[in-house]
């Protein structure tokens, strides 16, 4: 939807600018508070054998508020994914329409965030925590953030011409009098609040509403419909969604992705590898993937690490005479590649939602991402020039000694966060933490490249990202919440294992594949192991599937469908990366997609693949 995109999306009225300010500096200030009461706690407890019992609710509280602000400066910059693929081939005037009615729902959705958790922190009040803190300071941030974020999408919405703003509203009132007419005079004939729930879902996904307010609306519209649920329990379930510990690991990981790029780090790895590899076949194709690899095990999150790769690769594959668009597909298979390197923020957000151990899944990640890692590398060895001379960036020009040394500060950080979680000194959440507070005392003291304006910066933008993930993760509880209430768990479950009593469980396992590639294609990575991954992780475990193998299937078919065209919402991202239209990364992403895929099935089938390194380790 063009509320996602577009230059006009980006101009923002003067009155906007100062809230918008205040929303950034909230958002950092709330994230800096959560990562000094994390490092506090960590240090309180090893060193001075003196936990600090309020630390894990203050931490959770405020990555609860930091994540509402967030998302308000995400909404306010036109930041939030959407499908615009259904939009995009309609006329001009439909066009708008949609989008004027997106901005529209955009605004519902912001301001019944807001009213219910305001309401529920007042009906919360007196009420505490299990350390003793009051309840409604995690509620009452979460409805100060929405409120900023009501106010963005107000200004959204209003931004339009006179006309479109009206014709939105009438639309939007003329299908809510339909409704409110055949459920007064024809209630029987009326479909399920469950089927209401789909149709909202469906055809606000395909209209390009942004994927975190399109699973709030479909939430939303189940609880109107079925009448009998108290509004607040909504902004109950999407506080519940957020309200926890283990994912603190994710703004904390992508704060080292921004700081890494910030202090220097990625520019030195990346000229590390390329002076590595130097003249072989293919070499910048190999060194992009490389990186990818090594990125993926610091900062956790993808787009952070397409970024960082492809802010580098993408122009020096240009200079190079290199196809753009076979670049930034490339780009993109490396990164589906690396959704199982940990710390990848969608294994912490797997764990989480199907209940399995989050170091156990990096150990099972490690091998199937060598061997896709491996596929891709022969792939650009193969199809590479021989003896090409990979173009460099200005860093490589440094004395080898020099390279060692400034990469030997980043792979510290890589040795902190795997050595981490095998010493048990740390959980994943505190050992992200120290990863951000390493990447900040390496910036600013070893390589003096991280200023004070720089690290706001990194703090500005880490928030307003993992805003973006983290309110897809509560829109998505939510949407779970109500899915459970109607039982579709339990009868997909049934459904899956009375196919695989029939066919075995290798009917089972593609049917997985198959749904979390389409998913992962429609919906944003999180949101789809957050809905499907607590559906099919016990069928597995029932019909004898390792729960790791498993979750590691399903996070790399997630990441198959979420670069795959034509929906793929990461593929969108690289080639706004790579600055090249999506068009031209259609046929080599699908020869790169299917390398990947082949992988996938092997990875599958060989259980062994994913098991090892667990078994092997103790999980």
């Amino acid at each position: 939807m063009e509320i996602a995109a577009g230059s006009a999306a980006r101009r923002s009225a003067r009155w906007v600018v100062p809230v918008l300010h205040a929303s950034d500096a909230i958002a950092a200030t709330l994230l800096l508070a959560d990562l000094a009461v994390v490092v506090f706690s960590v240090l309180m407890r090893s060193l001075l054998n003196a936990p600090v019992e309020w630390a894990d609710d203050v931490a959770r509280g405020l990555m609860v508020g930091s994540s509402f602000f967030g998302a308000a400066s995400a909404l306010a910059r036109a930041e939030n994914p959407g499908v615009a693929f259904v939009v995009n081939r309609l006329g001009p005037h439909a066009r708008y329409l949609i989008d004027a009615i997106g901005a529209l729902l955009v605004l519902i959705v912001s301001g019944l965030v807001a009213l219910y958790a305001i309401r529920l922190g007042a009906l919360t009040t007196g009420q505490t925590t299990g350390s003793g803190l009051p309840l409604e300071l995690t509620f009452y941030p979460m409805g100060l953030g929405a409120v900023f974020m009501a106010i963005f999408a107000l200004e959204l919405f209003l931004r339009r011409p006179f006309g479109q703003v009206l014709r939105a509203v009438l639309v939007t009132g003329a299908v809510a009098l339909v409704y409110l007419a055949g459920d007064a005079w024809a209630p029987s004939l009326m479909p399920s609040s469950g089927m209401f729930m789909l149709l909202g879902f469906l055809v606000t996904l395909a209209g390009g509403l942004p994927i975190g307010f399109a699973l709030a609306l479909a939430a939303l519209v189940f609880i109107w419909v079925e009448g009998s649920l108290p509004g607040v329990i909504f902004a109950q379930q999407m506080a519940r969604g957020i309200d926890n510990f283990v994912l603190l690991a994710i703004p904390f990981f992508i704060l080292v992705g921004y700081l890494m790029e910030a202090n220097g780090m990625s520019v030195r790895l990346i000229a590390l590898l390329q002076r590595g590899v130097g003249r072989v076949r293919g070499g910048l194709n190999v060194v992009m993937v490389l990186s990818m690899v090594l990125f993926s095990g610091i900062s956790g999150s993808k787009m952070a690490d397409v970024a960082a790769v492809g802010a580098v690769l993408i122009p020096a594959s240009r200079r190079a005479g290199q196809n753009p668009g076979n670049a930034v597909a490339l780009l993109a298979a490396s990164a589906v590649m690396a959704e199982t390197i940990p710390p990848c923020i969608n294994l912490i957000i797997l764990g989480f939602v199907a209940n399995l151990s989050i170091g156990g899944l990096f150990m099972a990640g490690l091998l199937p991402s060598l061997l896709m890692a491996v596929a891709l590398i022969a792939v650009c060895m193969i199809r590479g020039t021989k003896n090409a001379p990979a173009p460099v960036v200005d860093a490589v020009q440094e004395p080898l000694a020099k390279l060692w040394g400034g990469a030997a500060v980043s792979f510290g950080l890589i040795g902190m966060i795997f050595f981490g979680f095998k010493s048990g000194f740390a959980t994943a959440t505190e050992i992200s933490a120290f990863a951000a507070l390493y990447a900040i005392v390496a910036g600013s003291l070893v390589f003096r490249e991280l200023d004070g304006r720089a690290g706001i910066a990194c703090f500005v933008q880490a928030a307003r990202r993992s805003g973006l993930v983290l309110f897809i993760v509560a829109s998505a509880q939510a949407l779970a919440f109500t899915l459970t209430l109607q039982q579709i768990p339990h009868a997909v479950a049934e459904m899956m294992i009375d196919l695989s009593r029939d066919s075995g469980t290798w009917l089972f396992m593609l049917l997985s594949i198959g749904i979390l590639i389409l998913m992962g294609s429609v919906l944003e990575g999180a949101a789809a192991l957050i809905i499907f991954g607590p559906l099919l992780v016990p069928v597995a475990t029932l019909l004898g599937i390792a729960p790791l193998h498993f979750g590691v299937v399903l996070v790399i078919s997630m990441g198959i469908g979420l670069f795959a065209p034509p929906l793929g919402l990461g593929l969108y991202g690289a080639c706004l990366i790579g600055n090249v239209p999506i068009e031209v990364t259609v046929r080599p992403i699908l020869g790169y997609l299917g390398v990947l895929l082949l992988c996938l099935l092997a990875i599958a089938f060989v259980p062994a693949i994913s098991t090892a390194l667990p078994v092997a380790f103790g999980y």
